[in-house]
């Protein structure tokens, strides 16, 4: 198995959840004890956090750099990034290490063209459903006709995970905000949805979601263990 470098921390809750996942899925693959090499980067979330705010994504995008120059050093042997909304920051990423960098967004778009999903809703912080580096990515390289709440929906989206969600709070009331969105849409047309943030599988999955459900976190830690299991 080849060795998983982890760029987390943001939030902790998510990294946690790519933790479990990683570890589940080597049980699975090669047997009840077994468990995934893998190495973990956790920056500070409040640094990073200020630092979107602010938008300096360039110098979040250096301080993501060296961390993942870090764990290339450490022996990692390809690099996830543990979080959508900081796939902005991919390219500085890339371009600071040697190994493969696995991205969210296609790992994500090959499921679903896979499963001829066309019109998947968006669902992640502001910054992933308004800026283009994640949506365009989808839409120009994958094909993807990709729907996007309306204002008043993704402000309460990206407040339940920054209130709520990256500090590990789960409450019905939220989920329930979730599911009202994911309804209209899905009368509306959208085909899926995309767990587009990596905390929003705490309250939304295949089993509540009136539609088929693509969380990025999981999909992301299968594709990883796929390519450090080849």
């Amino acid at each position: 198995m080849k060795r998983i470098g982890i760029l987390g921390g943001m939030s902790p809750e998510s990294t946690i959840i790519y933790y479990r996942a990683l570890n589940e899925g080597a049980r699975a693959a090669l047997g009840p004890l077994d468990t995934a090499d893998c190495l973990i980067a956790s920056v500070n979330f409040g640094a990073i956090q200020a630092m979107q705010k602010a938008g300096e994504w360039e110098r979040a995008g250096l301080h993501l750099a060296e961390a993942a120059e870090g764990l290339e050093a450490a022996g990692a042997e390809l690099i996830i990034l543990a979080t959508n909304t900081m796939h902005r920051c991919a390219p500085a990423i890339e371009a600071a290490v040697t190994i493969p960098f696995l991205h969210i967004a296609d790992a994500t778009a090959a499921h679903l063209k896979r499963d001829g999903r066309k019109a998947p809703l968006l669902l992640g912080t502001a910054y992933t459903m308004e800026q283009d580096f994640y949506k365009g990515r989808l839409i120009e390289e994958h094909g993807l006709d990709i729907i996007t709440p309306d204002d008043t929906e993704r402000a309460r989206i990206h407040a339940i995970i920054f209130d709520e969600l990256v500090n590990g709070i789960a409450t019905d009331e939220s989920r329930n905000a979730y599911l009202d969105i994911v309804a209209r849409h899905a009368d509306a047309g959208a085909d899926s949805v995309i767990l587009g943030c990596t905390e929003i599988g705490m309250l939304l999955s295949s089993a509540n979601s009136p539609l088929p459900v693509y969380d990025t976190a999981l999909i992301h830690c299968a594709v990883a263990l796929e390519k450090a299991l080849a």
